[in-house]
């Protein structure tokens, strides 16, 4: 009996990693839809959250139908919780690459990023890539190193982050109001992006551990 309760919560955790696979193309592709102004893919973007909303619905009745009818206890109970939190944060992820989605919709035929800022929003975008990428990665292996290493990537995007500001406040911009609008969204969507990565990562260790990591 347990080791059929073990594999649902396996299969709750393979759950969580394709979620994660669909917004990291989710992320993939707004991206893409702002750079080239293409409003057609940020449309299938903004579309295709319905399924991401979905399987959050699904990874979730799964999960409290483990709690009510295998009522888990200590470390069980703490894969349950934690695959509830951060089926959540993978969703949001999900919604701010909407965000990314509906900038690059909004401004098409132009594109939204300035040359100015191109570089700065570029290399953030990257970065959220990157690391939803590797949350899925940490999902799947259960790694606390890869988790670890996650997060050190984060700070790259707060670094990033501060240069699109010193960018944007620099008296030489002239790109005017509506894009410095637009660019600041953008690193903030992309920032929060990375913040949620970190916090699957940062779950995912307390399951193995029992322990979140410590920060800084």
């Amino acid at each position: 009996m347990r080791n059929a309760f073990h594999d649902q919560l396996d299969a709750v955790f393979d759950d969580l990693a394709t979620i994660c696979g669909q917004v990291e193309t989710a992320v993939t592709d707004a991206t893409a839809a702002l750079f080239d102004a293409d409003a057609d893919k940020a449309e299938r973007v903004i579309s295709a959250d319905v399924e991401i909303d979905h399987a959050r619905e699904r990874v979730e009745d799964n999960a409290l139908a483990l709690l009510s009818l295998q009522a888990p206890v200590a470390g069980d109970l703490r894969v349950v919780v934690a695959a509830l939190r951060m089926v959540s944060e993978l969703e949001r992820m999900g919604d701010l690459s909407v965000h990314v989605a509906k900038i690059a919709r909004l401004r098409t035929p132009n594109r939204a990023v300035p040359d100015q800022a191109h570089a700065t929003i570029s290399q953030m975008a990257q970065v959220a890539e990157a690391m939803v990428r590797r949350a899925g990665e940490v999902i799947r292996t259960r790694d606390v190193d890869a988790a670890a290493e996650l997060r050190a990537s984060d700070e790259d995007m707060d670094r990033l982050r501060r240069t699109s500001f010193t960018e944007l406040l620099a008296q030489d911009w002239q790109a005017g109001v509506e894009a410095a609008v637009d660019v600041a969204l953008l690193g903030r969507y992309y920032e929060r992006i990375a913040d949620h990565a970190v916090s699957v990562a940062n779950r995912v260790v307390f399951v193995v551990t029992g322990e979140y990591p410590a920060t800084v």
